[in-house]
């Protein structure tokens, strides 16, 4: 066979054998979406000392690494990523939103770290907006990056959360959420950088590299299925605020015993006197105001509401059974 057959020959083997591969490549469900990347925080250090490890790591400088490594995985899958910053900067959170909705952004993702005074402490927290029954389409992304984050950072083996930001901001959530409703959209704190041996692996690229996967792989997941409806904010249920521990009070010295108020609460509640039934119900409630958002605090209002029910009071007690509904989503580890 003549040499010029012999390299059309190779040429167009090639072309042909490349072909499932760009194909493939095209066929992520990423491809074509618009998605807002926001490093929660930044340029904060000098007016702030609450968001460090107990090394110095800042959760801003985390977020930044994360986010900057997602951006380039989703980019190289075909989505456009818009980035609400780049650097160590203190961008407005109007200006965050502001640019999701602009850009027409098929996803709000706000990348985060968490801190507690309980540096044992370290499982992975979503946040959606709202009322759960109103906010689908957000759900259903929570238990997606839920999932995913268990699975690359904890291998399965963690609690996690999935709470309404009015669980931590009672009366309006956080602003970038709030701002954003409508776009599915979730603030996730992969881990606390607060745990010690937690923070040291945070500061690593590879260790970043692995919840940036993560991320990947949960929205490839999401985009995959039908898009849930969003419905007007409080269209459904609308109930009081519960006011929690803000960001300065929770690293406190009474929030540490936001586990062991829980435990005792729960022995409390078994006891036969209305006096046992009342110091369970003020344990519960504390360890609920101490961690809003933690794996119990569902547990803590709905055993709330069980307690106001034994004590004659049955609206409240309907209330924080609704609340513990609305604001807390579980979540089944894959």
């Amino acid at each position: 066979m003549p040499k010029y057959l012999s390299l059309l020959l190779v040429i167009i083997l090639g072309a042909f054998l490349s072909q499932p591969i760009l194909a493939q490549k095209q066929t992520s469900p990423i491809a074509g979406k618009v998605i807002c990347l926001d490093a929660g925080h930044g340029g904060t250090a000098a007016t702030d000392s609450y968001r460090a490890g107990p090394m110095g790591e800042r959760e801003e400088w985390i977020n930044l690494r994360v986010a900057l490594l997602l951006q380039k995985m989703l980019e190289k899958k075909g989505a456009t990523v818009v980035m609400t910053r780049t650097a160590d900067d203190n961008i407005p959170l109007a200006d965050r939103a502001r640019l999701a909705i602009d850009n027409k952004a098929d996803v709000f993702l706000s990348v985060h770290h968490n801190a507690t005074a309980d540096p044992e402490v370290n499982f992975p927290i979503i946040y959606f907006h709202g009322n759960a029954t109103e906010n689908a389409a957000s759900i259903a992304l929570g238990i997606d990056v839920a999932q995913a984050l268990a699975r690359h950072l904890y291998k399965g083996n963690t609690p996690v959360s999935l709470a309404s930001d009015h669980t931590i901001f009672a009366t309006a959530g956080t602003k970038v959420l709030r701002d954003t409703y409508g776009i599915p959209g979730i603030i996730a704190e992969a881990s606390f950088f607060t745990n010690a041996a937690e923070e040291k692996r945070l500061k690593k690229k590879k260790y970043n590299r692995r919840e940036a996967q993560a991320y990947v792989e949960a929205l490839e997941v999401f985009f995959s299925k039908p898009m849930p409806k969003v419905a007007p904010k409080n269209s459904a249920v609308s109930f009081p605020p519960f006011r929690a521990f803000q960001e300065a009070e929770r690293m406190s010295e009474i929030a540490k015993s936001w586990h062991r108020d829980y435990q005792e609460g729960l022995e409390l509640m078994s006891q036969p006197d209305t006096a046992s039934w009342q110091q369970a119900y003020e344990l519960l409630t504390r360890s609920a105001r101490s961690f809003p958002d933690s794996y119990v605090a569902a547990q803590c209002h709905q055993n709330r509401a069980i307690l106001l029910e034994k004590l004659g009071k049955t609206e409240e007690a309907l209330t924080e059974a609704i609340r513990a509904k609305e604001h807390y989503v579980p979540v089944t580890i894959k």
